[in-house]
């Protein structure tokens, strides 16, 4: 079971390292290329959150978690963060948003050794729980955010 649990889980990663800039998109995941390593990326992150007034709640090492259990992945980080004005006011449109966020960015090497920062679009959950126009500068204040700070993370010109 583990064994056929690993494989799918493979192949699904495989997949979506391939395919990361088109067929994410359109399930609602940016994807950003970056030219540092994992952790100098979510590093730089992290730098660039906190200057923004960003809290940030945890960062949790995937790769760290699975070797300790015999588990060998590629280095796999994700930093979970947020800004209590933005969110809440989200919340306070549908509270069931509250399960998208805080925010959440995953820095990962492909196979290729490419390193991506990958992010849940705010447009897009903000379309899943059917949050009102009212909320729509909000959202696109957050995606404008989340999209810069990715990008001079990831080294982006």
């Amino acid at each position: 079971m583990i064994k056929h649990l690993m494989s799918l889980t493979v192949a699904l990663l495989l997949l979506g390292s391939q395919a990361c800039r088109s067929a994410y998109a359109v399930e609602g995941l940016v994807a950003v290329a970056s030219k540092y390593s994992v952790k100098e990326t979510l590093d730089n992150l992290e730098v660039s959150l906190k200057g923004n007034g960003a809290t940030i709640f945890a960062r949790v090492d995937h790769a760290a978690n699975g070797a300790t259990v015999g588990l060998p992945l590629r280095p796999t980080e994700l930093l979970i963060f947020g800004n209590p004005i933005a969110g809440t006011a989200l919340m306070q449109a549908q509270q069931t948003i509250g399960i998208d966020l805080p925010l959440k960015v995953l820095a990962y090497e492909d196979q290729a050794g490419q390193v991506w920062l990958a992010y849940n679009d705010p447009e897009w959950f903000a379309a899943r729980h059917a949050l009102k126009p009212e909320s729509g500068k909000a959202v696109a204040i957050m995606a404008a955010s989340l999209k810069a700070a990715t990008a001079k993370a990831a080294g982006a010109p």
